[in-house]
């Protein structure tokens, strides 16, 4: 009979004892939950309790709407 290992699940990067603050202006933390088009990494990509997921996209968004963050990859096919 095959045996089938589970994997564990890893915990929340924010929930841990060693949480940085989420701020809109921490584009370093900001990037690691982006992907390379621009959009925000789902749950199960970015293993995100549903509580730092939804701050996270808040923070995206309002980096996005300061100009911190692009909204969409094109600007670098414009630009080059």
């Amino acid at each position: 009979m095959a045996f089938r290992r589970r994997r564990r699940r890893r915990g929340c990067r924010f929930c841990s004892g060693n949480a940085d603050m989420i701020d809109y202006k921490n584009l370093d933390l900001l990037n690691d939950f982006v992907t390379a088009r621009g959009k925000i990494a789902p749950r199960r990509k970015s293993h995100l309790c549903a509580r730092h997921q939804r701050r996270v996209a808040q923070a995206v968004k309002r980096a996005r709407q300061v100009a911190l963050l692009p909204y969409t990859d094109e600007h670098i096919r414009l630009t080059g």
